[in-house]
């Protein structure tokens, strides 16, 4: 599985939270300490919006590990954003190494990444093209389960060109759970699958923390709330959101573990919204 962040809030500069925390994301892409694998060095991505200049976000990524690309560290310390997702790719079995299947994803104004995976996804594969419209069949440009994942909740979310609430994000989340989920139950597929999804426009924020089965752990997921992150990394006095699959600083209580099986929400004037997501695996 894979690690990511997302933040929201002042303009920041990248490198503040990809680089300096004690718990980096960078740190995790080789010392990761909530997987049993601590390597995640298998590409990365970095996505952000400058909202004066375009509501479409920039994205960058690479299949080189994050720890030794130089790019990525020169990039990081002069891009500043108000609301950007990063993520350290650890490719599943059988998934090529590929700056098409590095996260995250985009389409039109929005982002998307995933940690974890689809139960029996090439079980699943056809039957979930052939239920795309179109456009989203002909945007998947890879061939990760989460790319696709991300073009069924384009399909939930309905009409991508307007702006969509972000009740209509947590709404979509939910439905492309249930319908990933009807997928895996009618290929007879056992295992579980891990759905840790966070999208966003730019503007909102909407993610999930969920696994299948309710015998087991979902993949990690954190988030934190500070007015002053890191003492003077945010420059502001201004409150920041940050989700993350592990906790980049101490102390631990700074850091809230999202629910099993919940959906978060950030709305563009920082507010927090925690509710369950109403799935159960038959």
């Amino acid at each position: 599985m894979c690690r990511f962040l997302c933040y929201k809030g002042p303009p920041i500069l990248l490198s503040e939270l990809l680089y300096r925390p004690r718990h980096s994301l960078i740190l995790q892409s080789y010392k990761a300490t909530e997987r049993v694998e601590p390597l995640n060095g298998d590409g990365f991505g970095i996505g952000w919006y400058v909202q004066e200049v375009s509501t479409i976000p920039c994205v960058f990524t690479s299949v080189t590990p994050a720890w030794s690309n130089k790019n990525l560290k020169n990039l990081a310390e002069h891009i500043r954003s108000e609301c950007f997702f990063a993520h350290i790719r650890a490719a599943s079995p059988g998934m090529a190494v590929s700056e098409a299947n590095c996260h995250p994803f985009r389409y039109g104004t929005y982002l998307w990444m995933h940690n974890g995976g689809i139960a029996g996804f090439n079980r699943i594969r056809r039957k979930l093209r052939e239920s795309l419209p179109d456009s989203l069949y002909e945007a998947i440009e890879g061939t990760t389960d989460s790319e696709h994942a991300f073009a069924v909740f384009l399909k939930m979310l309905g009409d991508t060109e307007k702006q969509a609430s972000l009740r209509e994000m947590a709404n979509a989340l939910i439905l492309t759970i249930r319908e990933l989920e009807a997928f895996v139950t009618e290929a007879q597929t056992s295992e579980a699958s891990f759905y840790n999804f966070a999208v966003t426009d730019g503007l909102n924020v909407a993610a999930v923390r969920y696994v299948s089965d309710p015998a087991l752990e979902p993949a990690s997921l954190y988030c934190g709330s500070f007015n002053n992150f890191e003492g003077s990394y945010l420059g502001t006095e201004k409150r920041a959101v940050i989700l993350a699959s592990e906790r980049l600083t101490e102390p631990k209580s700074n850091w809230k573990r999202v629910a099993p099986n919940h959906v978060l929400t950030i709305s563009n004037q920082l507010e927090i919204n925690v509710e369950l997501v109403p799935i159960v695996r038959r």
